[in-house]
């Protein structure tokens, strides 16, 4: 939904309604980018090890990165330069979590994938949260990067469990009681926690690639919306990084509507459909 608009200011287009493909990279309608494509890998790493394993997961994203594995396209055709950094050094050194944690680090490239996680550890709401952050490291080991993904693992945990709306959106929602006086966030997670979505409109709402605003971003398209399809065109228009910001909308919203909330015309649009399908069903059976 976000190829159209990636990498465009905000004002500067004429707003999406539908999937229509185009962008940078010129997709046909129902591609997908990066964000998919690291997505299936996590989910693929954690049914056929049937565990967490670090080492399996950036083997599967290095295969994406060198051979196109799970790409729509059969090729990387985009990557962070995040993620970039963190796939060379684990192709030299073996060390899974290779993050790196510079300033200049803490993008969306692991809260845009997030949400294998939480599916994969439904009956374990402590794991949910720890491995969601765990799984931040890999590529982006910026704490607010590992906070984000903390944070939205345990909203979509919540929403896998039927939990209202106003519940996960309320102040520093956690499927585990507790769990953030033990393990607090950072000041700037912790502002997004408290509802700082909640208060705000575009253009302090912004799509960027800074994963505290993405965060925001996509959960002011959430509390803002009433159904998948409105949420979803809320934070592609953003512009900017479109097609992140779409992705991290859709991992919580697709969890609290569900796959009969999504428009059948955009689930039939995918291209690959099967593929996702086959994964997702893989990944639930387990």
């Amino acid at each position: 939904m976000g190829v159209p608009l990636e990498f465009t200011d905000p004002g500067t287009f004429q707003p999406v309604k539908d999937m229509i493909g185009g962008g940078p990279f010129n997709l046909d309608p129902g591609m997908w980018t990066d964000d998919t494509s690291m997505a299936l890998c996590l989910a693929e790493s954690l049914i056929k090890t049937r565990d967490f394993d670090p080492v399996d997961q950036m083997q599967r994203y290095l295969c994406w990165y060198q051979e196109g594995h799970l790409s729509v396209t059969n090729e990387c055709f985009d990557i962070g330069n995040t993620t970039l950094q963190a796939l060379m050094k684990f192709a030299e050194t073996g060390e899974p979590y290779s993050g790196p944690d510079h300033e200049y680090s803490a993008g969306n490239g692991s809260l845009m994938r997030l949400a294998p996680v939480p599916l994969f550890y439904m009956s374990q709401p402590l794991k949910a949260l720890e491995m969601s952050g765990k799984s931040s490291r890999t590529t982006h080991n910026h704490p607010l990067a590992v906070d984000a993904c903390r944070y939205m693992g345990g909203l979509i945990h919540g929403a896998l469990m039927g939990k209202s709306k106003d519940e996960i959106l309320s102040s520093h929602y956690s499927p585990v009681p507790g769990y953030w006086d033990e393990k607090p966030l950072l000041k700037e997670i912790n502002e997004v926690a408290s509802g700082s979505f909640k208060c705000k409109e575009p253009p302090e709402i912004r799509g960027r690639g800074f994963v505290v605003k993405s965060l925001e971003a996509a959960l002011w398209a959430f509390h803002k919306s009433d159904t998948f399809e409105e949420g979803c065109l809320l934070a592609v228009n953003l512009g900017e990084d479109a097609d992140t910001t779409g992705a991290i909308y859709s991992q919580l919203a697709g969890a609290y509507y569900g796959k009969s909330g999504i428009p059948k015309k955009w689930i039939n649009s995918l291209k690959k459909l099967d593929l996702i399908e086959f994964i997702i069903d893989r990944l639930f059976k387990i």
